[in-house]
């Protein structure tokens, strides 16, 4: 059985490595796509936007209603894979952290 002593010390490295895998969250990319690829937005699996790429055949005034809606789509796509990046990663962290039995992680 461990001591209160070496349990704190494992909840302060859990914490630090908690922190390092969160901050390697934003080195991540992900790619979300809509209109069969003619709206793309990346982003970090943090959720920072990277870049957006709009095809040049959406950009007419009689498109701008289903190039929002394409916009907002690719956005959604890519915050979706950017939280499934975030959790895969925190899993990985987490699977190698040695941690008392019934400890949960907050994430």
């Amino acid at each position: 059985m461990p001591s209160l002593e070496e349990i704190m010390q494992m909840a302060q490295n859990a914490q630090a490595e908690l922190q390092k895998a969160q901050d390697n969250l934003d080195t991540i990319e992900v790619e979300g796509q809509s209109g069969g690829g003619l709206v793309k937005v990346r982003c970090s699996a943090k959720g920072r936007i990277i870049a957006i790429s709009i095809d040049d055949s959406l950009l007419q005034p009689s498109e701008k209603t289903m190039l929002e809606d394409l916009v907002a789509a690719a956005f959604n796509d890519a915050r979706a894979k950017a939280d499934q990046a975030a959790a895969a990663e925190m899993q990985k962290m987490s699977s190698t952290l040695p941690l008392p039995p019934g400890f949960q992680m907050p994430f």
